[in-house]
């Protein structure tokens, strides 16, 4: 997931420079949806049907959470942020999801240890990302912001209202749903020459990796560890998101950067370690 996730923003921040933001999101989700209905038609069209019957209001909220609405406003701020700064202001989602998943009184019992290691990696992002924040457009972080609200209610809503749904026929279906949401948008934006060829390969790898891949390993993660410990894999995607910024578009690399990563991987091994005491376990499985 932090590889998957981390590159993400390295290969929007290309796409958008010739491609708009509808057409974007169109092809990502349409290509990711249709690579994914092989795999949900094993779970057979009978009972997909009925499960996505039974469950189409959480499915729309995840829907529009996770995908419509973030993808859409994370494309649009990477046409004026670094694909590095955009990763950095996403490590902010475990904070909020541990916040926002306290509100519910049987939410999963944190450590010391583990409250710890979430304070830790929000210092190294507050680190690493606050010279970068500074002289970039207020828009674009607001539209970072609203998605970092987004990525950290959409796994509640998972792991809550869709445990019972299967992985393939969830990513399917969302991914089906948000790609016709965008296709009046899509048609209206098409472009008037073919992309390039690493526009065309930004795509290819956005909706086969980040996408498809990336979305059915998210929720076996969710129910494989519980949401608040799944969401920390959001610490190192700085780190991916910034490497990769740097090697492959020329974006600063500073000594600021360098020891912030130590704080940010530090603090997601101690905020996803196992309790020790019998009161505080969370019992997985």
């Amino acid at each position: 997931m932090c590889l998957a996730w981390g590159i993400n923003y390295l290969f929007i921040k290309v796409a958008v420079r010739e491609l708009s933001v509808p057409m974007l999101v169109f092809l990502r989700t349409g290509i990711g949806a249709l690579l994914l209905v092989p795999l949900a038609a094993r779970v057979g069209w009978t009972a997909a049907r009925d499960v996505v019957r039974r469950h189409w209001l959480p499915l729309l909220g995840f829907a529009a959470l996770e995908i419509i609405g973030p993808w859409y406003l994370l494309s649009d701020a990477e046409r004026h942020l670094t694909s590095s700064l955009a990763g950095l202001i996403i490590a902010a989602v475990p904070i909020v999801g541990v916040l926002i998943s306290r509100l519910f009184p049987d939410s999963e019992q944190l450590s010391r240890t583990r409250w710890a290691g979430l304070v830790i990696g929000a210092v190294g992002v507050v680190v690493l990302a606050a010279p970068a924040v500074h002289g970039d457009s207020a828009l674009a972080v607001g539209e970072m912001l609203l998605v970092v609200v987004g990525y950290a209610i959409a796994p509640i809503i998972a792991a809550r209202k869709l445990a019972e749904v299967p992985n393939f026929v969830m990513t399917t279906v969302c991914l089906g749903f948000a790609a016709l949401v965008y296709t009046p948008a899509a048609v209206l934006t098409w472009p008037t020459r073919w992309p390039s060829a690493e526009v065309v390969a930004s795509v290819l790898v956005l909706a086969v990796v980040c996408t498809a891949l990336a979305f059915v390993a998210f929720f076996a993660l969710i129910r494989e560890v519980g949401t608040a410990r799944a969401m920390v894999f959001t610490y190192i995607n700085p780190a991916v998101a910034v490497a990769a910024g740097v090697l492959v578009l020329g974006e600063p690399l500073t000594a600021t950067i360098v020891a912030s990563f130590g704080l940010i991987l530090g603090g997601s091994v101690l905020a996803t370690a196992s309790s020790r005491s019998g009161r505080l376990r969370v019992k997985q499985g």
